[in-house]
């Protein structure tokens, strides 16, 4: 996992990523570390994993900051974000990856929970620490992103409802931040190989994601994927906030 970025085009940034301790955040925060970015791992449940991630990312002289929080409680993000001040100082790139809702025995709003109101509620916290240049990033899916003109499968569609409630509610913040001097994209990708999202969704509906493979021709991996949300980190921020991964065919511009 190298040269997804340039090398020392991070050196003397902190990262932080949400919900980093495995999959595409865990990836993600890895192409960051290994650009130059000091680095901050959150995970929910995961310690063992986030810790040993830290461990491999110190190796490369990285210095690795660990933090679980649940992400639904503005309580403890506040914490997080409390021990990211103590470590550092300052954040430099957020990149917003944690998103849930599939998961069995949660609330009724549990996904409007994570994936709208946590989303704000972390960029909020974090806007004091990000000065100018600083860049925030938004990891979603196209079956949530085109979700008001394209449908997607109805196990899927709360969690894409949510989903894009979150993406608007952020767009709402660019005037904002732009006038911070802190830049903002969000990254959309098909479903991807390999992510828990897809194991649930081929759980509720057998053969969604062969289906889907068929007809884009192909579907990112979690690592290709995670490569291009890391891209979106330095590359100029798109006209218009979004960058685009993988076949958009079957969509319908809004």
């Amino acid at each position: 996992m190298t040269d997804v970025l340039p090398a020392g085009s991070l050196d003397g940034k902190v990262a932080l990523v949400t919900g980093s301790s495995r999959g595409i955040g865990a990836d993600t925060v890895r192409y960051l570390a290994e650009a130059g970015a000091d680095v901050v791992i959150n995970f929910r449940n995961k310690a063992p994993r986030a810790e040993k991630l830290a461990a491999q990312l110190r190796e490369l002289g990285r210095r690795v900051l660990v933090v679980g929080a649940d992400l639904t409680d503005p309580a403890s993000i506040g914490e997080m974000f409390d021990a990211v001040k103590a470590e550092f100082g300052r954040l430099d790139v957020l990149v917003l990856n944690a998103s849930g809702g599939m998961e069995s025995g949660m609330a009724e709003d549990y996904a409007l929970t994570l994936n709208r109101d946590a989303q704000i509620n972390v960029l909020d916290a974090a806007v004091p620490l990000l000065g100018d240049g600083a860049r925030v990033v938004f990891v979603t899916s196209h079956q949530a992103h085109f979700i008001r003109t394209t449908p997607t499968m109805p196990e899927y569609e709360p969690v894409a409802l949510s989903k894009r409630a979150g993406e608007d509610a952020l767009r709402e913040r660019i005037p904002g931040l732009a006038e911070r001097g802190i830049g903002f994209t969000v990254v959309s990708g098909d479903m991807i190989e390999g992510t828990i999202t897809a194991t649930l969704l081929e759980r509720a509906n057998p053969g969604a994601i062969a289906e889907r493979r068929e007809s884009a021709g192909k579907l990112y991996n979690v690592s290709e994927f995670a490569a291009e949300v890391a891209r979106a980190v330095v590359d100029e921020v798109p006209a218009d906030n979004t960058r685009l991964v993988g076949d958009v065919s079957a969509f319908a511009a809004e």
